[in-house]
């Protein structure tokens, strides 16, 4: 996702400096012409301007306090976009750390898989400083083409959490779906062009169908490699029941829906992309 998303800031004009604890994809992106910082603090002491993609909760904490990250270094009045999906509260945290540097800061995360990342058709869910959305959008514009306000910091992460949960229980049917119609002795394309043009269509069923040969370029029909992890889904799925406990919100599916999806990584599907659910139901 973040190589797909700092090689549309280049095609867009952007000098971009990368970091990451990857260093084949460091080497991709600096034959590509973006410049390498070896380290998140000097990075930030060459940009006043830095958009972070990270896996969850303590990677976020340790870039952007530990003894070598973003904070250590930024200057007054940089601007960091977090683009990792993560719990509010430890957005709100780094928004509040980064206040008393004077930096300001606004969670970002994503939607619509490696495919819209590399297309430039990510959707953004930003929060933070009404009055730095107009900067922030200039950028995300680069990387996306729906870009969306919807409060305070933290309230991005709020409606990234609400969206995967959904997109879990939506791909869990589907895949249920595909399953059932092939036993029944229908063909798979045929099954997903009927739902498609009626009113079980959804996402899952249409651009990133989960059983394999339906839909072409998608991780399904190549194995379930790349996209979007089913260890990362149960990572946000944690986050939305998370949530769901702290403002009692009753959510009997999205419940569900983790438990299926940690059961899959207990099951050695943890590498695979999240729509692997419906090989794990078809073998059954």
């Amino acid at each position: 996702m973040g190589a797909s998303m700092a090689r549309n800031l280049m095609k867009n004009g952007h000098k971009v400096i990368v970091n990451d604890v990857v260093p084949e994809s460091v080497a991709a992106l600096k034959n590509d012409g973006a410049e390498v910082a070896q380290t998140a603090a000097e990075l930030a002491s060459r940009a006043s301007t830095i958009v972070t993609m990270l896996p969850s909760n303590p990677h976020v904490r340790e870039v952007y306090t530990g003894s070598n990250g973003l904070f250590s270094t930024a200057s007054q009045g940089s601007l960091f976009i977090d683009s990792s999906t993560i719990d509010p509260s430890v957005s709100q945290e780094m928004a509040e750390i980064a206040s008393k540097k004077g930096i300001s800061f606004m969670d970002a995360p994503v939607s619509g898989g490696v495919v819209a990342a590399r297309d430039g058709l990510l959707t953004f869910m930003v929060g933070g400083p009404e009055e730095k959305f107009g900067e922030a959008k200039n950028l995300l514009d680069c990387m996306g083409k729906n870009i969306v306000h919807c409060g305070n910091v933290g309230t991005g992460q709020a409606a990234k959490i609400c969206n995967n949960m959904l997109l879990a229980i939506g791909m869990i049917g589907t895949s249920e779906t595909m399953n059932l119609g092939i036993r029944l002795g229908l063909d798979p394309k045929l099954l997903a062009k009927i739902l498609n043009m009626s009113s079980g269509r959804c996402w899952s069923s249409e651009v990133y169908n989960p059983c394999p040969g339906v839909v072409d370029g998608v991780p399904s029909s190549n194995n379930y490699e790349g996209g979007f992890g089913t260890a990362l889904m149960t990572k946000d799925l944690g986050l939305a029941q998370s949530a769901a406990t702290a403002t009692r919100s009753p959510t009997p599916l999205g419940s569900s829906a983790h438990q299926i999806y940690r059961m899959l990584c207990n099951n050695g599907f943890e590498k695979k992309d999240f729509s692997v659910v419906f090989q794990a139901l078809s073998e059954k």
